[in-house]
C-alpha cells in the first residue's frame, strides 16, 4: 500500500502581498504564496504539493506576529477552515492597504500602468454587509462553502459576512439539494434558490427549505429607483454596492440630455435606469444583456423610461458594430473574466467618447485596459472600492476617453 507523501514543512519570511497569499521564498529558493500570513511575519507553513516552479503554502504556525495581525471574527476562517475570506487575520487599513498592492502590481504587469492606488471603504461595515450568497451542500444536508483550493465542504453554523436576517437558512436540512443561493436583497424576506440534485432548474424555498408556490423575487431601492430582481438574476453581493456604482456610473458618464448610451452586460438595469433618467426623452440607452431573467426583470424595471431598448444578446463583436456608434458613451460591466476576445476593439472601432467600466478582477481589466489604450483611448481616472471585505477581491471603476473628442462640451454641466 502506497503511502501518501509527508508534509512539507518550511520556515519562511514573509516579504509582500500577492493574489493568493504573502510571497516569501523557501530554503531551497522557491516562490512561496503563503495564505494566512501578512507582510514581515516569520511563519511556520505547510507547503503544498505541486508545481516546483513555486510552491503554495498556509501559515500552520505564526512565530513573529505582525503587529496588523488581528484574531478572526468568524471561527471557519483560517487554516483548515472555509476558503472564503482570505483576510480575516488583518485589520482593516492592512486589508485595504494588500488590495491596493495587489492591484498596484498587476495594472502595472499587466497593462504597463505606474498608478497611486487607493482603495475606498464604503459605508457600511463588513459584518453582515453582504446579501447573498452561494453554498454546497454536504452530504448531511447542511449548507456548506469550499476548503481553500479544495473539494472538500466545510459545513456552517452561519456566515459572519452575510446578512442576519438569512440565520435561519444554516439550521435547515436541504436534502436532495447540491447547492443552494441564500438571498437576502432589498426589503421582503430573505429565501433561497435551491439547485436539486436530480439537475431539474432551480427552484425558490423559504429559509425552512419549504418550495414556495411562485418564483421569488427581490425588491431593492437604489437612491430614487426601485428595482425587481428575479431569484436567478445577477445583483451586487455588498449591500452599499448598487449606490456607490450608480453615483460613480452615471457621474463619470457625463450623460446628458439627447445622449446616446450603450449599456453592455446590463444585468437587471442598474445603470441603465438612472442613465435613462440623465439623458431625458430625447437621449437613448440601449442595454444589452445575455440572461433572459435579467432581461425580463431590465424590462419591468424600465419600464417607465420608453427611451431604454433592452435586448436579449450576447457581447459579441459583431453585435457591439452594430449598438455602438461615433460619439456614444459606453459603459461596460462585465463578469470576472473581463471582456470576451476582441470586444475591445470592436468598441474602439467604432469611435464612442468614452468608456465607463465596472470590473470585480484587476487581471482582467489590466488586460483590457491594455487593450483600449493601444486604440488610442486615454485612461482618466480608476477607482477601487472595497466591496469585498475580508477576501483579496475588488470593485473597479475606468474612465476612459477617447481625445479629440467632444467631451468636455458634451458633458459640461452633467457630471
Amino acid at each position: 500500500m502506497t503511502r501518501p507523501p509527508a508534509e512539507e514543512v518550511a520556515t519562511v519570511r514573509v516579504e509582500r502581498p500577492a493574489v493568493g497569499g504573502g510571497v516569501a521564498h523557501t530554503p531551497d529558493g522557491r516562490v512561496a504564496f503563503v495564505r494566512g500570513a501578512l507582510p514581515g511575519e516569520l511563519v511556520e507553513a505547510t507547503l503544498l504539493p505541486g508545481t516546483t516552479a513555486f510552491a503554495r503554502a498556509i501559515a500552520r504556525r505564526v512565530v513573529e506576529p505582525s503587529p496588523q495581525r488581528v484574531d478572526p471574527p468568524c471561527p471557519y476562517a483560517g487554516a483548515g477552515g472555509c476558503g472564503g475570506c482570505d483576510l480575516q487575520h488583518a485589520a482593516e487599513p492592512l486589508q485595504r492597504s494588500w488590495k491596493a498592492a495587489v492591484t498596484h502590481d498587476q495594472l502595472r504587469r499587466i497593462a504597463g500602468l505606474d498608478l497611486d492606488v487607493v482603495v475606498t471603504a464604503p459605508p457600511t461595515a463588513a459584518h453582515a454587509s453582504r446579501t447573498r450568497l452561494r453554498c454546497a451542500v454536504d452530504r448531511s444536508g447542511r449548507l456548506a462553502l469550499r476548503a481553500w483550493r479544495s473539494h472538500r465542504r466545510v459545513a456552517l453554523d452561519a456566515c459572519w459576512l452575510l446578512d442576519d436576517r438569512a440565520r435561519e437558512a444554516f439550521a435547515t436540512t436541504w436534502s436532495r439539494a447540491h447547492q443552494v443561493e441564500v438571498r437576502a436583497i432589498g426589503h421582503g424576506e430573505p429565501f433561497a434558490v435551491v439547485w436539486p440534485d436530480s439537475g431539474r432548474g432551480p427552484y425558490g424555498a423559504d429559509l425552512a427549505g419549504r418550495r414556495l408556490a411562485a418564483r421569488p423575487v427581490s425588491h431593492v431601492q437604489v437612491a430614487e429607483w426601485d428595482f425587481t430582481v428575479g431569484a436567478t438574476s445577477f445583483w451586487q453581493s455588498h449591500v452599499d454596492a448598487p449606490a456607490m456604482l450608480v453615483e460613480r456610473v452615471t457621474g463619470l458618464s457625463g450623460a446628458g440630455p439627447g445622449d446616446h448610451v450603450v449599456d453592455l452586460f446590463s444585468g437587471v438595469g442598474l445603470f441603465s435606469v438612472p442613465l435613462a433618467s440623465r439623458v431625458g426623452p430625447t437621449g437613448t440607452v440601449v442595454a444589452v444583456e445575455s440572461s433572459r431573467t435579467a432581461v425580463a426583470d431590465a424590462r419591468r424595471n424600465a419600464a417607465a423610461y420608453p427611451v431604454v431598448l433592452t435586448r436579449h444578446a450576447r457581447v459579441e463583436p459583431d453585435l457591439v458594430t452594430e449598438v455602438v456608434d461615433d460619439g456614444d458613451i459606453v459603459v461596460l460591466d462585465p463578469p470576472r473574466t473581463g471582456l470576451p476576445r476582441e470586444v475591445a476593439e470592436a468598441i474602439a472601432s467604432r469611435h464612442p467618447r468614452r468608456v465607463v467600466y465596472v470590473s470585480c478582477d484587476a487581471a482582467t481589466l489590466a488586460r483590457d485596459l491594455r487593450e483600449f489604450l493601444a486604440t488610442g483611448f486615454v485612461l482618466v481616472s480608476l477607482e477601487i472600492l472595497d466591496l469585498f471585505p475580508m477576501t483579496e477581491h475588488v470593485e473597479l471603476v475606468a474612465l476612459l476617453d477617447m481625445p479629440g473628442s467632444a467631451v468636455d462640451s458634451a458633458t459640461e454641466g452633467h457630471g
